[in-house]
């Protein structure tokens, strides 16, 4: 059984399969906005359009003045609700800002999870004349030819320390 929750958890906690429920979430997070900006913005225009349009006699029969509430009657729809639309948007980020914070804290935990990778060794280094990177062991820089003096001057002293042994060893 622990093999099996073990399999588990390393399947939700792979990146495609978080990926995956966040975009599902947010999806429908944005179909409500989607269904408040047609049902409260929209279709109450479009009502009070197609009315005006249809002949419908939508103004008050002694001011001559249209009235609202006898066209919401008519047509059957509400007025336009710009609080419905704009709940549905802060309904929206609230629910994405809880979201990151859930999955920031995730990445965290798993990142405390993956053990420190150390540096690795430089492979290569820079040519002090031309700037061109060439291989860490080089004596001559492949681009401009010239030779590099930190090797250069190991090589000498290496030299140095040689010869001084052997005159060392004949005496």
């Amino acid at each position: 059984m622990k093999k099996f929750i073990n399999e588990f958890k390393e399947f939700v906690m792979r990146g495609n399969v978080l990926d995956l429920a966040v975009g599902v979430i947010i999806g429908g997070a944005f179909n409500t906005i989607v269904t408040s900006l047609c049902n409260d913005v929209i279709m109450p225009g479009v009502g009070w359009l197609v009315a005006t349009i249809s002949g419908q006699d939508l103004t008050n029969p002694e001011t001559g003045a249209l009235d609202i509430s006898k066209a919401t009657q008519a047509l059957n729809v509400g007025p336009i609700n710009f609080g419905n639309f704009i709940a549905a948007i802060i309904n929206f980020l609230i629910m994405a800002l809880i979201i990151f914070l859930f999955i920031k804290g995730v990445n965290k935990l798993m990142n405390l999870r993956k053990k420190p990778k150390e540096p690795e060794a430089p492979t290569t280094k820079k040519c002090p004349f031309c700037l061109s990177e060439i291989d860490i062991a080089a004596t001559r820089c492949a681009h401009c030819t010239s030779v590099i003096e930190e090797v250069a001057n190991e090589e000498l002293k290496e030299e140095k320390e040689e010869a001084k042994s052997k005159s060392k060893s004949k005496k």
